[in-house]
């Protein structure tokens, strides 16, 4: 995984675990999230946004 070097978030931000929309969605534009037993859809827009419903 690489990161883009220009960022600009504060250091803290920069120590969170960070994961690739595109990797999650296997190349797709949708990826099932499960939390606690909760299944969230993880979508990827035309418009490059990210959606995340229940």
């Amino acid at each position: 995984m690489t990161l883009t070097q220009n960022l600009t978030a504060p250091d803290y931000l920069n120590s969170l675990p960070v994961h690739e929309a595109e990797a999650l969605t296997g190349g797709g534009n949708t990826a099932n999230i499960l939390l606690n037993g909760q299944v969230y859809t993880l979508r990827i827009t035309r418009a490059g946004k990210l959606i995340l419903t229940k």
